[in-house]
């Protein structure tokens, strides 16, 4: 089975942009040269390499002068003290599909988060919907499915979840813009 893989956790809320994808948060600080926690919302640390930018929850461009992956800490540009760097705490990262198509390497049968978004959810010849999200709960992922209108005038749930595991998902086309399940439905009725 394709494994999805996050590029984001919860991708546009409190975006400054609607496209761009939150993949970090900063933390506190760390030491007496502006070394700060990074709170990643991301499956791929690698992206944050010297002199790699990204927009902040207010709009800025910040560049990373330094990451630390065994510690988690980052150094910003402009920010290289304490009192500079405190300034930043609670302050989220975003990045753009393409600087994460650029940065991250996906494996053979690997797809971003956001190439999942809006592809329809078909059980053989039914629609069962469109994918809304992808929510990760403890170690495994799921798509948040808005249930197609045809079945929600039958009474059935608006949206519903389907475990993307090998039991559910039986193939991922992106080119085709669709995922073909087994047992979506009976998870719908269930909902």
């Amino acid at each position: 089975m394709a494994k999805v893989t996050e590029s984001m956790s919860n991708r546009f809320r409190n975006s400054p942009d609607t496209h761009l994808l939150h993949v970090a948060t900063l933390g506190r600080i760390v030491g007496l040269k502006g070394d700060m926690k990074l709170n990643l919302h991301t499956d791929f640390p690698e992206q944050f390499v010297k002199n790699a930018t990204f927009i902040t929850d207010k709009g800025v461009e910040i560049k990373i002068l330094s990451y630390s992956p065994e510690r988690e800490l980052v150094r910003l540009a402009g920010f290289e003290t304490p009192e500079s760097a405190k300034t930043m705490t609670n302050t989220r990262l975003f990045t753009t599909p393409e600087a994460t198509r650029e940065r991250c390497a996906l494996g053979k049968e690997e797809f971003f988060w956001f190439d999942f978004i809006g592809l329809e959810v078909r059980e053989g010849e039914i629609r069962l919907g469109t994918v809304q999200e992808i929510e990760r709960i403890g170690p495994l992922d799921y798509l948040l499915v808005t249930t197609d209108p045809s079945l929600v005038s039958k009474g059935l749930s608006a949206t519903f979840l389907i475990p993307y595991i090998d039991r559910f998902i039986e193939r991922s086309d992106i080119e085709s813009k669709r995922i073909y399940v087994s047992g979506g439905l009976d998870l719908l009725e269930a909902s």
